[in-house]
């Protein structure tokens, strides 16, 4: 039986990770609700700086947001070659934003999925290490947004809606 061709296997990490981010784009998914405010992105949408700070089962929504912007700069800088330690403790060290740093980190977060998505097209079949690192940073992603889903279900009991 042959094997997929590289370009699939490419086209399929892209489409997991977009979903992830994006949410749905049709009523087939691989793994978010068939809505397109399902993602990351979408599920941020309504949220304001002062509930994005507010610690929810010991963190907030902006810490997990600033964490998961860092650890896209780290997946692609490690499928581009780049194994510069990081300090990843310093992926948690906000959890307060106000309305301008809440704008601003959601902005990054934006960036940094698009310099992802970027390395991965270009860079995740590149080799083993490559590929796990790529393979990794979708299923990070795809954990954090269940985690911020988690505290924004909290978040809306809390506030009635």
């Amino acid at each position: 039986m042959p094997g997929l061709e590289t370009r699939a296997i490419v086209e399929r990490l892209l489409a997991v990770l977009d979903e992830a981010a994006g949410g749905a784009s049709g009523p087939a998914t691989y793994f978010v609700d068939d809505r397109p405010d399902s993602g990351l992105f979408g599920s941020l949408l309504a949220l304001d700086a002062a509930d994005a700070s507010r610690a929810v089962a010991g963190t907030s929504v902006a810490a997990h947001v600033h964490h998961v912007a860092f650890a896209m700069r780290a997946s692609a800088d490690w499928i581009a070659g780049d194994r510069t330690p990081r300090d990843w403790g310093a992926s948690w060290q906000v959890s307060s934003v106000d309305a301008v740093a809440w704008s601003l980190l959601v902005e990054r977060l934006r960036q940094e999925y698009r310099g992802l998505r970027a390395v991965i097209e270009s860079g995740a079949v590149a080799g083993e290490d490559a590929f796990g690192e790529a393979v990794g940073s979708i299923a990070h992603v795809a954990y954090h947004l269940g985690s911020i889903r988690q505290k924004l279900a909290v978040l809306r009991e809390a506030n009635g809606s």
